[in-house]
């Protein structure tokens, strides 16, 4: 049965031929969709669009500014599209003639409208757009895309346009800056000068506010004072009047001086000569208070080696004494043994030595308690001595010291007996100076008067300018205060301002601009990488090659006629399966070749790749066989409206989520979602657990559709041919 079905594909060609062109149907399908659309956009160049440039420039700050010509430059340098520059008649007659996919318009005042940032209202800066979309809806929706980059682009220019300028602005900025800090720092130097200078004055002030009191006080103490010198002047006056009374007697007196001063000379030459007589006599006390000490200190020595003596003495005497005992102690054991005569007289013997001792140490205590007394003593009599000794000295001293003074004092006399003779001839001067004196006294009490008075205005002037002074002290603390304000206000001004002028001395390049004119860059990191609409959109067109290739198959190949009477129903359908899986083997395998190698796909694993394709295959054949099978041509009509739901449910373009809700119930129960999601996992994401669950969804729709149709075949042989069988 097996071999007749083969053999009757390759004797008859009607059937062959289809057959062998069936088999590269999926490969033509699918290839075809993938090479069509592999890489759409790297033809975008070929896509003519036509550019308007009406801008007619503007002036930012001095500078043309050009945004038309510039934007037109640089979208036809970018080859994003065939850009071409036209008037705009002829952009619009041939976008109608569909010469043009597109038309981009830059208005007159395009760079104009950059220049109004600043203004109250700005303009936005508008290019207007025309897509042909009843010429081609995809380059619309392409050129929308298309005109995000190019609106991006105007972005970045005009952003680096303002870029340039705010920076430049900034830099004259930061000159104006630093000029006005170095006449902010001017200004803090003479706010200093000028606080130093207040400080100053204040202090000045203040010292002329205490001055002022002080000289007010001066004043009135000034006005008492010539007041009493007034006053002293007049008993001035009357003093010199009782002066020149008292000048009379004053002058006898000094008479009566003089010849008592001539006496005190004879008085004091005699005294002279006692004083001579002394000194003599105390040097004698003097050499033996000499002798003494020296004698005592001898002394001191010898009852100091006595003491020495006497402390040995007395050590010995007790050394003797112990003797004495053990002696005692010892001759105890011979005196028993001894006559009692002979121990008697020892006995006595030993007792007259004891008691020698014993009284030659009480000797020699009390002689050291003596010789203690002695030291004592001694030592008082010495420090008397020293005393004495030290007194002679000092009688000496002034002994010698009257007598050096002898001779000053007779000279003394002499000169007292001659001042006296002077004294008697001044006092004549004197009287006749008195009465000169009277006479200024008088006139001194005149001037007082006068004085007084002159004192009474200065008093009532310094106090009026005490008070004032006081006023102007307390405003320059104010203004102190003030301007340390001044000073501390400059300070930080200066300060802030150089601050300033080193943060906006900026050093910028096109990096800044371009910054500051695109200041994101978005970096792509794809998972499960697919390089290309074609890799994408790959197990979709694989699946759908191989359904339409199943469906092809149904009409050039007889899925339920036998080439000979079949024996058994398991046979019948064994011989028409067996075609299905050689016929989709050899699809899937031209497929995965031509796509592979011909157009370049990348598969992560080609092994699972390969059988994917095989099962997809086998599925669709096996599903197609029992639709035609059990339905016949109606079958086929079930297995288009199978692959229309396939089409739009299996999430092989557009995600499921995107498509109408009413359609989701479909995608779980039909094949090509399970295969398209196969393919995705063998081509792009490697994920064989994700690609084993889709084999196991495929399989479970292999096996019900064969055993569908083989019950199917086994229930029609037994009704048809078992019959047969029966009428022969």
């Amino acid at each position: 049965m097996l071999k007749a079905e083969w053999l009757k594909i390759f004797k008859t060609r009607k059937m062959l031929i289809p057959i062998i062109a069936i088999l590269f149907i999926p490969v033509l399908y699918s290839g075809m969709f993938l090479w069509a659309f592999w890489d759409p956009y790297a033809n975008l160049d070929s896509i003519p669009v036509a550019i308007v440039n009406e801008d007619k420039g503007a002036v930012l700050e001095g500078e043309e500014l050009n945004l038309g010509d510039t934007l037109t430059e640089n979208l036809i340098d970018s080859a994003q599209f065939d850009f071409q520059e036209v008037d705009a008649d002829k952009a619009e007659k041939k976008l109608k003639k569909q010469d043009y996919y597109m038309l981009i318009k830059i208005p007159e005042n395009f760079s104009q409208h950059a220049t109004t940032l600043l203004d109250e209202k700005p303009e936005k800066l508008t290019i207007e757009y025309v897509p042909n979309e009843g010429y081609n809806f995809l380059s619309a929706q392409i050129g929308d895309t298309a005109m995000e980059r190019i609106k991006a682009e105007v972005n970045k220019q005009v952003s680096k346009t303002y870029g340039e300028k705010l920076f430049a602005s900034i830099t004259k900025l930061g000159d104006g800056v630093t000029e006005a800090a170095d006449g902010a720092t001017k200004i803090d130097d003479g706010a200093q000068k000028i606080t130093s200078g207040v400080e100053d004055v204040h202090g000045y002030l203040e010292q002329l506010a205490a001055s002022t009191i002080e000289l007010s006080d001066g004043s009135k103490s000034l006005q008492e004072g010539t007041q009493s010198a007034n006053d002293g002047a007049n008993q001035l006056s009357d003093g010199l009047k009782q002066l020149q009374n008292g000048m009379a007697p004053l002058s006898e007196g000094a008479n009566a001086a003089k010849d008592g001063a001539t006496q005190l000379k004879q008085g004091i030459t005699d005294y002279t000569n006692g004083v001579a007589s002394i000194a003599e006599g105390q040097q004698q006390v003097t050499a033996g208070g000499e002798n003494l000490a020296t004698n005592l200190e001898k002394l001191a020595q010898g009852t100091a080696g006595l003491d020495d003596n006497i402390a040995s003495l007395k050590n010995g005497s007790q050394s003797v004494t112990a003797g004495l005992d053990q002696l005692s102690a010892a001759l105890q054991p011979v005196l028993a043994n001894l006559p009692e005569e002979s121990k008697q007289q020892i006995e006595k013997s030993l007792v007259e030595l004891q008691t020698g001792s014993a009284q030659v140490s009480g000797g020699l205590s009390q002689l050291a308690e003596g010789t203690a007394g002695i030291d004592d003593n001694i030592a008082a009599l010495s420090k008397g001595a020293s005393d004495l000794n030290n007194g002679q000295l000092e009688i000496a001293a002034g002994i010698n010291q009257l007598k050096n003074n002898s001779a000053a004092l007779v000279k003394g006399a002499s000169d007292l007996a001659s001042g006296n003779e002077q004294l008697a001839a001044g006092i004549q001067k004197v009287i006749a100076g008195t009465n000169s004196a009277a006479n200024g006294a008088n006139s001194l009490s005149d001037g007082l008067n006068q004085l007084v008075n002159g004192t009474t205005k200065l008093s009532d002037g310094t106090s009026l300018l005490s008070e004032k002074s006081n006023e102007l002290a307390q405003g320059t603390t104010t203004l102190v205060e003030g301007s340390k304000e001044l000073s501390d206000g400059t300070s930080t001004l200066a300060s802030k301002l150089t601050d300033a002028s080193g943060k906006v001395d900026m050093n910028v390049s096109d990096d800044n601009y371009d910054m500051l004119a695109q200041p994101v860059e978005v970096e792509k990191s794809s998972v499960n990488h697919v390089p290309n609409y074609g890799s994408g959109f790959a197990p979709y067109f694989i699946s759908l090659g191989l359904f339409v290739g199943a469906l092809l198959v149904s009409i050039v190949f007889p899925l339920v006629e036998p080439a000979i009477r079949p024996t058994s129903g398991f046979k019948w359908f064994l011989s028409k399966v067996s075609v299905l899986a050689v016929i989709g083997i050899i699809q899937s395998g031209i497929t995965a070749f031509v796509v592979i190698n011909w157009l370049g796909l990348e598969v992560d694993n080609l092994l699972l790749f390969m059988g994917t394709s095989f099962i997809t295959s086998f599925v669709f054949l096996a599903l197609i066989q029992l639709l035609v099978s059990i339905m016949g041509d109606p079958g086929r009509f079930v297995a288009i409206l199978i692959l229309i739901l396939q089409l739009t449910t299996s999430a092989g373009t557009f995600p499921i989520e995107l498509v109408p809700s009413q359609l989701h119930i479909f995608n779980v129960f039909l094949p090509m979602t399970f295969s398209v999601q196969a393919f995705k996992s063998a081509i792009s994401t490697g994920d064989t657990s994700f690609l084993m669950y889709n084999w196991s969804i495929l399989g479970i729709y292999l096996v019900a559709c064969l055993v569908l149709t083989l019950g199917y075949f086994a229930l029609v042989f037994n009704k048809r041919y078992s019959k047969q069988a029966e009428q022969a």
